[in-house]
Parts: C-alpha cells; structure tokens; sequence
C-alpha cells in the first residue's frame, strides 16, 4: 500500500493538497502502522478492498455501521426503491413516522424519536434536551468516555476553549463512589448522567457495565430529577435487541443511537421516554439532511432483520470462537494477550506493550494475510462473516504471533503512539 506507485500512495499526495492534514477524524490512519491503506474501493459483506485491490476480512465494519454486511441485498434495495421516489424532499415522508413507531415499539424505555444524521448530533441534543428539561447546566460523564466530536465532548481539544468544556464533571466509570462524589458535587445544578454501554475507552481494557453502578445512576438521577442517558451509537443493536442497559434491568431517560441503525446509511436518533417529551418539543434542532427519505427505508429494512433474524445470536458464537480460538493461540506462542470488552466488539492489547509495539506489528501481519484488526480500538463483528471467515483469522493470528515471537525483541518503538509512554 505504501510503494510509491501504489493508488493508495498516489491519492494520499493528492489529499495532502488539498485536505488539511491528508485526513481527518477516525479514519485517518495517522496513528495506525504504515502499512494500512488509507482509501478504499468497495465492500461486500464481510469484506473490503483497497484501492490497490487488496481484499481484507474487516474487523472494523466500517468503525460499526456494518451490522449486515456491506452491500446488503435487501437493505440497498429498499434504499434505492425509495431513492428513486424521492429523498431530500421539502419535508419528510411518511417513512419518518413509521419509523419513529418501529423504534417505539422496539426500545423498551422508548416514547417518541428525534432523528439526525451523526452520533455527535444525536448526544448533543440529549445534553441540549436534559438541560431544557433541568433548566440545570451540569453533566457528569465518566472520564475517557466518547460522547462525539463537537467542543464539548471532542477528545483532541485544538481550537476548544475552557467555555466549551464548561459544567461537566468527570466520574470514573464502573465506580460507584467516584460517580456519587460527582453527583454530589453538582449539586442541585445536575441536568444529566450520561453513560456509554460499556467503558469502550481507546487504548485501554475495556469494562462491562456494573450492575450495581448501572441502579446508582438510575437512583441518582431519580433522587436528583436528572435525565440518565445512555450512549448506545457505538454499541447499538450489537449487544441487546434493545437498550443494553436494558439487560442491567435500568432504563435510561433518554439514549442516542447511530452507526448501524441503518447499516451504513447515514441516520443516527435520540430516542426518549414520556418525562423528556415536553423538552425535547421546546429545543431547536435540525439539518438539511436529516428527514432524508432512503435511509429511513434502509433503517426501516435493517430493523426487520433485527427483529426477524438470529444476527445478534449468531454473531455472539462468532465472537466466543474467536475470543477461544485466539487466546489458544496466544499462550501458545507464549504472549499475554487480553481481549476485552463484549464478544461482538472485541479489543486486543498485548501485556508489556506500552507503546503498541507488539499490537503493531501483530495487526501489520494481519493485514498482510488479508485480515483488517485494528491495534487499540475496539472491533466489530458483522453478520455476514462466517465460521470459515473466523477460522481464517485464527489462522492469520498463529502465523502473525509466531512472526511477533521471532521479532519481538529487536521491535523498536511506535513513534507515532509515543504519548503513550508519556514521551508526549
């Protein structure tokens, strides 16, 4: 991908004149090793290939919205049913109505739905409608949790000023302690709580929820007239054909959702209970594009397969032979190798690898095998993988940790993760 007569190499010079920085957000692959392509060509089901035409088993799903598999027959053909009637129209179709009452019936702790277009939109409104219902300024939300990319909430803060991060205090997440301190210093100025499904911080281990700091966040919001939130973008649908928190036995005020409510068709939403409607109705929000007609039919297609399919099921046992399959093949090669987080949306870091050295080199050799993993971000299982598919990657993993094991001691830092160590 890196030669110099490469399509990848060439359309990355190209970008570099006329996009600031060659690429921004997630899907630059500034801080991934060198060898992973920048631009793609196309994807079908499980798959994706570079625009050098490198096929690869995708890990990725596309940072999530890949739930059925790229390209999917019946979701792309309700798409362009409904593209070819109409879909940036003076308002919406009557497609946004059955939607919302697909989503009602769907969401246990659902009443009503506000749709948008992006994650960031959908978390933003919940803070804006928690505020409206509170007329109250303060959020807590634990530390290293991703909430989106506005001021408020963006990780890479260049550009953001202290008045943009103001009202919110930081909890650790699973602590229960940590989280009533919080609260407790808000006082009575608390608007929300907001929660992700599971702690899926970068770089670090990931956590199931606590059961137990799940019913505090729920009593604290009760006690105080807060709004709980739950951040369901990057994990909805993929744990729980209804809120995941849902199977802690809490139900949220309000949760966002995105990524693959429309698997890979642009549509993210709020969905909120009968307390916040009245909010909801009062804040100002909108965009050009959010009543847009074809991926609301795509979501309304998506969302039978949810209902109708053993995906969630399947992609469970999926994730549990991968999980066994590689943790065999690591302590047989001799290396600690942690995968947390759910089954569905694994992270692999190597013990003693401050600075990703081995997760470099172990992902570099993946790719190389034609299997994309990523070396400190959580991963995504898809639908439309296979066990011939898992039992690939298992066989790409056995080869990758004995290339690691050979390699391991002459591996020289990962300059561009060198912040990790704290040389930055």
């Amino acid at each position: 991908m890196t030669q110099s007569n490469s399509r990848d190499r060439e359309l990355r010079e190209r970008a570099a004149a006329v996009i600031p920085g060659g690429m921004y957000g997630h899907q630059s692959v500034g801080l991934l090793p060198d060898d992973y392509p920048q631009f793609f060509e196309r994807g079908e089901g499980a798959h994706i290939w570079d625009a050098d035409g490198n096929r690869y088993l995708d890990f990725m799903c596309a940072y999530g919205p890949n739930l059925f598999g790229y390209a999917h027959p019946e979701i792309d053909a309700a798409f362009v049913r409904q593209l070819g009637q109409g879909d940036t129209l003076t308002g919406p179709t009557g497609l946004m109505v059955e939607l919302a009452e697909t989503l009602v019936r769907m969401v246990s702790h659902a009443d009503w739905a506000i749709f948008c277009k992006n994650g960031t939109d959908a978390t933003t409104m919940a803070l804006t409608t928690a505020r409206a219902h509170t007329k109250r300024r303060i959020v807590v939300r634990a530390k290293g949790a991703y909430h989106g990319a506005l001021p408020w909430c963006t990780p890479r803060p260049a550009g953001v000023i202290d008045s943009d991060r103001a009202h919110q205090i930081f909890c650790d997440y699973n602590d229960v302690a940590s989280l009533e301190a919080a609260v407790a210093e808000a006082g009575d100025d608390l608007a929300a709580i907001f929660a992700a499904p599971f702690r899926h911080d970068a770089f670090i281990d990931q956590a199931e929820p606590d059961a137990a700091y799940a019913r505090k966040a729920r009593e604290l919001c009760d006690r105080t007239g807060a709004l709980l939130v739950v951040d369901e973008v990057r994990a909805g649908f993929r744990l729980s054909r209804d809120c995941s928190w849902s199977r802690l036995g809490v139900s949220p005020d309000l949760s966002t959702w995105g990524k693959c409510l429309a698997n890979g068709h642009p549509l993210s939403v709020m969905l909120g209970n009968e307390k916040a409607r009245r909010a909801a109705a009062s804040v100002y929000v909108t965009g050009s594009f959010w009543f847009q007609a074809a991926t609301m039919a795509a979501a309304l297609e998506t969302l039978r397969l949810v209902r109708e399919t053993d995906y969630l099921e399947r992609i469970t046992a999926l994730g549990d032979r991968l999980r066994a399959g590689l943790d065999a093949r690591a302590r047989a090669a001799g290396f600690g190798f942690r995968q947390t987080g759910p089954a569905t949306m694994p992270l692999f870091l190597f013990d003693d690898d401050p600075d990703l050295r081995k997760g470099f080199c172990f992902s570099s050799e993946m790719l190389s095998r034609g299997v994309y993993v990523h070396p400190w971000h959580n991963m995504f299982l898809c639908a439309a993988m296979t066990e011939a598919d898992i039992d690939q990657t298992l066989d790409a993993a056995e080869a990758a940790f004995a290339v690691l094991k050979r390699q391991a001691p002459a591996l020289g830092p990962v300059e561009k993760l060198a912040f990790l160590s704290g040389a930055h």
